[in-house]
Formats: structure tokens, sequence, C-alpha cells
């Protein structure tokens, strides 16, 4: 990065468009942030929207494991280009024109960080050239290199715009957590949320259980919850993360063994994820949690978490709930323009903290 550019890029205040990709595969996110530095950083969500999938890249994000590397750079290519248009029209629809910064995501194809590999498509160069804006983007990959997990990466967010809350958990794909510990941030990921659950509700025809109504009504396994909390990455200690394989490998497998009813299952893996999730945050007597995240509105998960816990659960107004991950990505993307650390060793398990991610200029 250039003395100069980098000098121009330390201000106090910044407008960028953050976008996210989550494993759910509920769509794009993105948000039009204003973030200021006051002493303190704050932030103005000014739009905000997710647009969903159409089913062939929906179809196509769903297999991208199964996938030989040749077909993900042409996936790659066609999906920067797919993602480009996607932030093109978000900006053209809801008038921006004061952009420092689009600060992507993209979309996670691999990651197995155990091997040093971490792949997330729509982040090639030209998707600064077709929005002719400077992009930020592919924010894991030298946290692989370094040795960590390259994720979770949302806490740095938590950590300077949500410091008042004890815990911030965050229900999409998986349950994700970051917390203080002794003056150091500590996150990782729980256990899968919407990617298990999704995945068995699709299998009736819907997206997603609305308000966990469908897992309300089916009956409790006992022996499936029973080995679905022993399962070894469970007892693991953190840094930590989850990916689609390993849910596929050992999360699919088991359930399946069992053939239950869809509400059973749901009803069951509702209960797991309750008990996995409480299990983290009964470390802290009376727990202020900040809970974001699709899986927030599952009314059923919440009302487990809260039977399992007596924690204070706190749901934040709708436009945090469904974009803070959007919003944390444009602030790492930020972080990254001022050459600050944006990147925590003491979450991911690199060997340092650092500013991660790659700037393209149009």
């Amino acid at each position: 990065m250039g003395l100069l550019f980098l000098l121009c890029m330390i201000k106090s205040e910044y407008h960028v468009v953050g976008v996210m990709s989550g494993t759910s595969l509920d769509g794009i996110d993105l948000v039009q942030v204003k973030f200021y530095f006051e002493g303190f950083w704050r932030f103005e969500i000014l739009a905000a929207e997710t647009i969903a999938y159409p089913k062939k890249w929906r179809d196509t994000l769903r297999n991208l494991v199964s996938l030989s590397l040749e077909d993900l750079k042409k996936i790659d290519e066609d999906y920067t280009e797919f993602l480009a248009l996607t932030i093109k029209e978000f900006i053209f629809k809801n008038d921006i024109k004061n952009v420092d910064a689009i600060c992507s995501h993209g979309h996670t194809a691999l990651h197995q960080p155990e091997k040093r590999l971490t792949l997330q498509i729509g982040n090639l160069p030209e998707i600064a050239k077709i929005l002719n804006e400077i992009v930020v983007c592919d924010f894991r990959v030298e946290d692989v290199k370094l040795g960590g997990q390259g994720a979770p990466l949302v806490p740095i967010g938590d950590k300077l715009l949500f410091s008042e809350y004890d815990f911030c958990l965050n229900l999409g794909g998986f349950a994700n957590i970051s917390t203080e510990i002794k003056q150091s941030r500590i996150a990782y990921d729980i256990c899968p949320v919407n990617i298990v659950l999704n995945h068995y509700v699709s299998q009736l025809g819907f997206d997603f259980d609305d308000g966990g109504q469908i897992a309300s009504s089916g009956k409790l396994d006992t022996t499936l919850l029973y080995q679905l909390n022993d399962l070894n990455f469970y007892a693991q200690k953190h840094p930590k993360s989850l990916g689609l394989e390993w849910v596929r490998t050992n999360i699919f497998p088991l359930i399946d063994i069992f053939k239950l009813e869809v509400k059973d299952v749901l009803n069951t893996f509702v209960e797991h994820i309750a008990v996995q999730i409480a299990s983290v945050i009964k470390q802290k007597n009376d727990a202020s949690v900040l809970v974001t995240g699709g899986g927030a509105y599952n009314k059923y998960l919440m009302e487990r978490i809260k039977f399992h816990s007596k924690s204070k659960i706190i749901i934040p107004v709708n436009q945090v709930v469904e974009f803070k991950e959007a919003l944390v990505f444009g602030f790492l993307g930020v972080l990254k323009l001022r050459g600050e650390v944006n990147c925590l060793h003491s979450v991911t398990g690199a060997s340092k903290d650092h500013s991660s991610g790659i700037i393209y200029h149009p």
C-alpha cells in the first residue's frame, strides 16, 4: 500500500458499502454505512438490503465443496462479475454518490485452515474495474497464511463497535461468539445453525422454519441429541472454526442414520444449538448477550437458549440483526484503508495481529 494513499485514507469519517454472503445462502447482504471516529468508533447505517440469490446461483454455491479447483476458477470469474453487478445495482438504487470503498467478504468456497487453505470467490481484481471504485476484499487469506483459522473476523467490530455487551453472538449459517477475557478478545464458532436447519426444512418445501414453528411442533430425540453434543469439535479449545465440509462429514450423516421426521430433526437440532450456546454464555454470570443474524428471529431457538441460560438476551434493531456482518466487513475495510489492525491473533490463532485484506483500485 502506497504511503500517499495511506495518508489520504486517515480521516475521521468514511462512507463505505459493506458486502457479505453467508453460508446459509439467504442472499447477498449490502449496507451503506457511515463510520466516524470521535475518540471511539461509531456508525450509521444509511441503507441496507438483502438480494436473494437466483436459484441457479443458490444451487451452484451449495455444491462448491464438491468441485475441482479448475471448476472453481471459472465460477470465481462468473461470481465476481455477478457480485459486482449486484453491488452496482444497490449503489444505483440508493443513489449513493459518496463512496470511499466497497468492502466485500465474497463467498466462502473452501475453508480448510489446517491445510493452510481458504478460498472466497468474488474477490478477483476485476470487481474494482466493473464497479469503478476502490474495493477492499479477501480478508481471510493472509490470516490463514499466518497460521490462523481465518475466522471469525467479525470480533474486531464487536470489540470496537459493540463493546458494551459481554458477548456478541451471531446466529447465521453457524453460531459464532466473541467476548473479552483478561483484556484480550477471543472468538470462535460454536456450532452449526441455519446451515443445518435450512437443509432439513427445505425437504418440506420451505427456505427456513419461520419463527421455529415446525421445530417447536417436533419431538426431542435424546439419543441423537447426546451424540450431537458428544462430537469432538465441542471438546476442542478455541481458536476453532467450522465450515460446510465439516457439516457434511459429521452432522448430516449422523442425523440421517436416525431416519426421523423433519420436525423431530429440527426440534432436536434446535435443542443441540441451545445447549452448546448456553454452555458458552454461562461462563459469565448474568451476562448481556447481543444476538444478531437470521437465527435471532427463530423464536423457538431463542426460548430454548433462555431456558438453558440465565443470561440477558438482547436483540437489537432489525438492521443490526440482519446486517451486522456486512456492517463489520465494511469496518474491516476501513481499518485496512487506515493500515490498522483488523484481524486479532487472539481470535484466529495466527502468529500476530495484522491488517488483513487486499485493496484493488479501478
